[in-house]
């Protein structure tokens, strides 16, 4: 739960990146493979494992081979009850779960995901960026999280259009329909639309822009 007064509201921003920054990620990121029970219209039920730092993910393998590669490693894990997406808040609570007991939960059920987030710190903020493995590869997403609103935001170089808004790049969603299925598609798209950033959210900038 979050100690800003929010309680179990989460405020974050998303970017799909094309071109991996690859001297700014971790020689160990997290490993997360995690378990959608529930997904439609926005609320899902998810189970989450994760290990503290390993190797990152072979691209190749899917949810559950990395469940089985990294499964000495995980360290944690977590049942989150999600709503939907609304300009960069989303009601998002989180519970510790018996990594044991959640190892079977993902292992058992639901609609996975898996993927290496590697952690950087950037001007004023933390960001995290997400290899995604399996069906859902090539998938990069860069993320950051506040503890309020995410506005007046400088967005990396690396970062070519928010995905915020667009439930096609929610977890959830990936779970259920992967990226690698509809990646060209979406290329096409972004050159006809061209990139953007949410409204409304005070100024965002790329980095290196006054």
């Amino acid at each position: 739960m979050s100690d800003t007064g929010y309680g179990d509201f989460e405020f974050e921003r998303r970017f799909w990146v094309r071109d991996l920054p690859v001297d700014l990620l971790d020689e160990s990121p997290a490993i997360i493979v995690q378990s959608y029970y529930l997904a439609d219209e926005g609320y899902a039920l998810r189970v989450r494992v994760q290990t503290p730092g390993a190797p990152a993910l072979d691209p190749t393998l899917t949810p559950l081979e990395a469940l089985e590669e990294y499964e000495g490693r995980f360290d944690f894990c977590a049942v989150t009850v999600k709503g939907p997406m609304n300009s960069g808040t989303r009601y998002e609570a989180e519970r510790e779960l018996d990594v044991a007991v959640g190892l079977q939960l993902v292992r058992r059920g639901g609609q996975r995901v898996a993927k290496s987030r590697h952690s950087v710190w950037l001007g004023d903020d933390g960001w995290v960026v997400d290899v995604f493995a399996g069906s859902n590869a090539p998938l990069v997403v860069a993320e950051v999280e506040r503890g309020g609103p995410v506005t007046d935001l400088v967005v990396p170089s690396f970062c070519v259009t928010e995905v915020t808004d667009d439930p096609r790049f929610a977890n959830d969603a990936l779970a259920r329909t992967p990226y690698g299925a509809w990646a060209q598609a979406y290329e096409a798209e972004l050159a006809r639309t061209g990139p953007h950033f949410l409204a409304g959210l005070g100024r965002t900038r790329r980095a290196g822009e006054e």
